[in-house]
């Protein structure tokens, strides 16, 4: 495994992340014993970041990463906790309370990150009002770093402009080959920031690595055929640059998702993917993906074909 830094902390950081939405019913991984295999074969690879949130399995993705890691017997110091706190908790009062319930369900007495899941869409709160209740937590040692997730540049400027002695450390975003919009302002931002940008959805539900038919997908009810990528018109256009990377796959010796999450690692030295994995093996797999680097003929040409696609999310 090889490492950055946290944002402009000196805290060191896997390449890869391990991400935990799959720890619910919406993803299928409920069980406690596989959701400790996964995390144990993360940590043996060297990932030491993982990700989770409030809202992920209803609090059973925090429950299971808290036990995990105490039954595991992980040190404080070994690995690195990023949660979220949802777009709907952000009045002063509900930042603490749902802080204080992170912990509580992690087992924790302070959160390494913690970030704003989404702006408050539904509610208006003041951004100044949840900016200044998270440095607050700082102040008070429950949380170590602050992030944002899902927002967009002049909310984060905002944001940050509500800050007196702390900075944005993380921003979260979807980011992967075939949906890329973040590169237009926020990855910049974050390289402008010195903040650690996390790329959620690093595969697009699999998409990239093209493994499933659209059968495959018509059947799949409750996931990827409710996805945009996985819609006919999107997912034909999305088939040529897996091709593209089953062969350069072959070329290296790696797996198609190593290959995907290698181009993402290689972006930038800030840019994290954080994969979820439903099985040890998949974990293991993605911490494969780190420890080398793509040669930038090949990182070009996947750039390349990448920039062709066309997802439309205006879709009937």
């Amino acid at each position: 495994m090889e490492y950055s830094r946290l944002g402009k902390t000196g805290i060191k950081v896997s390449r890869v992340g391990l991400g935990t939405w799959q720890f619910s019913e919406f993803w299928g991984v409920t069980e406690y014993s596989r959701a400790k295999s996964i995390i144990e074969a993360a940590l043996q690879e060297g990932i030491n970041l993982i990700d989770t949130a409030y809202l992920y399995g209803r609090g059973v993705s925090e429950e299971f990463v808290g036990r995990a890691l105490k039954e595991l017997g992980v040190g404080r110091d070994e690995v690195v906790i990023a949660s979220k706190i949802p777009g709907e908790l952000l009045g002063r009062d509900d930042v603490f309370r749902a802080v204080e319930i992170s912990l509580r369900r992690l087992g924790l007495e302070s959160i390494d990150v913690m970030q704003v899941h989404w702006p408050p869409i539904w509610r208006h709160v003041p951004i100044c009002e949840y900016a200044r209740a998270l440095e607050r937590l700082v102040y008070l040692g429950k949380i170590g770093h602050i992030g944002l997730s899902n927002h967009p540049t002049p909310l984060v400027e905002a944001f940050r402009s509500c800050l007196s002695r702390v900075d944005v450390e993380v921003m979260q975003y979807r980011f992967n080959l075939v949906e890329r919009e973040a590169e237009q302002e926020i990855i910049p931002l974050a390289e402008k920031l010195g903040a650690t940008f996390l790329a959620w959805s690093p595969l697009a539900k699999g998409a990239v690595l093209g493994k499933y038919t659209l059968e495959d997908v018509r059947r799949d009810e409750r996931l990827r055929s409710r996805d945009a990528v996985y819609h006919p018109e999107n997912y034909q256009q999305i088939l040529e640059l897996a091709e593209a990377i089953k062969r350069l796959a072959e070329k290296y010796g790696r797996t198609p998702s190593q290959v995907a999450l290698n181009w993402i690692i290689s972006y930038s030295e800030n840019t994290i993917p954080i994969p979820g994995a439903k099985s040890p093996e998949q974990a293991r797999e993605n911490a494969g993906a780190a420890g080398w680097r793509l040669g930038y003929d090949d990182w070009r040409m996947l750039d390349t074909i990448s920039r062709r696609i066309r997802i439309s999310y205006a879709l009937g």
